[in-house]
């Protein structure tokens, strides 16, 4: 059995577990000693999936078929797809999911076992995400009371706020979009992940996920997002213990306030502000259907880059909407699919003032309680006079600029560096190389800029 069905079996055991005992989930299995476990696993694991997806009739073989006949499957260029071995993977699939014996001298579960077991041990802590609240935005206001800055770290510019602030037909217009039966499964949606399977092997093309909300929580917050096995299989576990430590709401909340909803927007509130210039308590039910269509993906559904895309997610969105029977929705008529209306984007930026911002940061360290402005959204109100600052800074910067001029400290003495020279020997040398080799190696100016020697002089 090669590594890719490895990998497949190993995320099919978590996946069984999750599904069938999730209370009892273990992450380490004894190769030698558990193997009848893990066979008993796969195959209860087998018999839940048809049981709840109802595809008790379905012919895998001839989906591997359909797979097969595709020159992309079989040239390699689908990911999905890409070193698998159809003839063991039907094979294990009868072995599973039918009556036969599984035969240990062709399918040895060691190495899936011990794949398993390196992969589920030291799991992130889902406690963690209890009463969790991640770092926010703070505003500061100048002596008028009008915004001067933000302050935030980096990817989290978001202003937190509870799920009771965020109306139910915003909540249902995301759970309506990402995850469908959020409040029946627990924690992973098995129907979801049989129906990516299978539009994957029947419609090769943009693959389908299949995570539910709490996987997103899971791989957002906790396990990181790289595309692999290893880290499905950590999702899929932390997912489910998150179910169990966790309420709906809980997550929910988590959930909305921790996702990126692109114009430099972290969480439902901050991307209000963003596209409706109003917080996520006063969206309507069709601003709540456009921001929980970019969360598939904000930069490919972008209304500002792509339109045509964004308009299209969105009726999606808003007729799942209407199949839910979301309150709200039903006033929206199906003809609509015009996106609501969004405002100019407004790119956070800060021209000055930022050694005084560095000062209130350093004050509000010292007051009792506070680890710092970004730990939380705070509103600070200063005594700072923006026009005047700007005035300052902008004085001080003309007149070092007239000082350095009138000093002849600012003088052109011609090019820093010449490459001119270097180009030419460069040439020469490429080319009588690729004479005897046979090929052309890199640009000559790549080449150049790499072996130039820069002046370490009036380095600033």
């Amino acid at each position: 059995m090669n590594l890719i069905l490895i990998k497949m079996f190993a995320t099919a055991l978590a996946l069984a577990q999750v599904t069938t005992r999730p209370e009892s989930l273990k992450t380490e299995f004894d190769p030698v000693g558990d193997r009848p476990e893990v066979v008993q696993l796969l195959k209860d694991g087998c018999a839940h999936m048809r049981k709840a997806f109802d595809i008790e009739d379905l012919n895998l073989d001839s989906l591997i078929d359909t797979a097969l006949s595709d020159p992309q499957t079989v040239a390699g260029e689908i990911k999905a797809f890409r070193g698998i071995n159809f003839d063991d993977l039907a094979y294990a699939y009868k072995q599973f999911c039918g009556n036969d014996p599984v035969d240990e001298a062709r399918f040895d579960l060691k190495p899936v076992i011990e794949f398993y077991n390196s992969v589920a041990s030291n799991l992130p802590d889902h406690n963690k995400l209890k009463n969790l609240k991640l770092p926010g935005t703070s505003i500061v206001l100048d002596g008028k009371g009008e915004k001067f800055a933000e302050l935030f770290e980096s990817d989290q510019r978001r202003q937190w706020v509870p799920l009771s602030q965020i109306p139910e037909y915003v909540r249902h217009a995301f759970v309506a979009a990402e995850d469908k039966r959020f409040f029946q499964h627990k924690g992973i949606d098995e129907r979801g992940l049989i129906r990516a399977f299978i539009t994957n092997l029947t419609e090769p093309g943009r693959p389908q996920g299949g995570s539910t909300i709490t996987q997103q929580v899971a791989k957002n917050l906790l396990v990181g997002d790289d595309v692999s096995y290893d880290r499905k299989i950590r999702e899929m576990i932390v997912a489910s213990r998150l179910d169990q430590a966790l309420s709906k709401d809980e997550i929910l909340e988590v959930y909305l306030n921790s996702i990126f909803l692109g114009r430099g927007a972290w969480g439902i509130d901050m991307a209000a502000r963003g596209y409706f210039k109003k917080p996520a308590s006063a969206l309507n039910v069709t601003e709540g259907a456009m921001l929980a269509a970019m969360a598939k993906g904000p930069t490919f559904f972008s209304p500002d880059r792509y339109p045509e895309r964004a308009r299209e997610r969105y009726a999606y969105v808003l007729k799942r909407m209407q199949e839910d029977k979301v309150v709200g929705a039903e006033l929206v008529s199906s003809g609509v699919t015009a996106i609501p209306r969004i405002v100019p984007y407004e790119k956070p930026r800060r021209e000055a003032g930022f050694h005084f911002v560095e000062h209130l940061m350093r004050e509000a360290r010292t007051l009792v309680g506070m680890q710092s402005l970004t730990s939380e959204s705070y509103t600070v109100r200063s005594t700072i006079n923006s026009k005047l600052q700007h005035a300052t800074e902008t004085a001080l910067q003309d007149g070092l600029a007239r000082y350095e001029a009138s000093t002849n400290r600012a003088r052109y003495e011609g090019p820093e560096l010449n490459l001119g020279e270097v180009t030419a020997r460069v040439t020469t040398e490429q080319s009588t190389r690729a004479l005897r080799r046979g090929r052309v190696e890199k640009p000559v100016w790549q080449i150049a800029l790499q072996s130039a020697k820069l002046p370490l002089y009036d380095v600033h």
